[in-house]
């Protein structure tokens, strides 16, 4: 099996009541658990990021596609891996996304 980053880009409204921080986890729990060992590491959110450019030049322009967080999962290709993604609960907020690349395995 390969493994396959998850790039959560967007992100919706943060929860703010115990009830509704408790409903996020729970979807992700869920979601998490119908992939079993699929998950390699089910990651963590981000706070905002900035852009350095070449020549070193800065950036606080929260990134230029915003990252609100990231997971490993591991599939057959990237065809199940983008099957796996789509019962992924950031998904059903408002223009929200999910990108999926492989993980290159480089030996040092």
């Amino acid at each position: 099996m390969a493994k396959f980053l998850y790039v959560y880009h967007g992100s919706g409204k943060m929860p703010e009541t115990e009830a509704e921080k408790k409903e996020v986890m729970d979807a992700w729990t869920g979601w998490f658990g119908s992939l079993g060992a699929a998950v390699v590491d089910g990651g963590n959110p981000v706070g905002m990021s900035k852009t350095v450019l070449p020549g070193g030049k800065v950036e606080n322009n929260g990134g230029s596609n915003p990252t609100g967080g990231y997971s490993i999962i591991e599939a057959k290709d990237i065809d199940d891996a983008a099957s796996k993604a789509k019962g992924c609960p950031i998904l059903s907020a408002p223009n929200c996304s999910i990108e999926i690349a492989p993980i290159i395995e480089m030996s040092m």
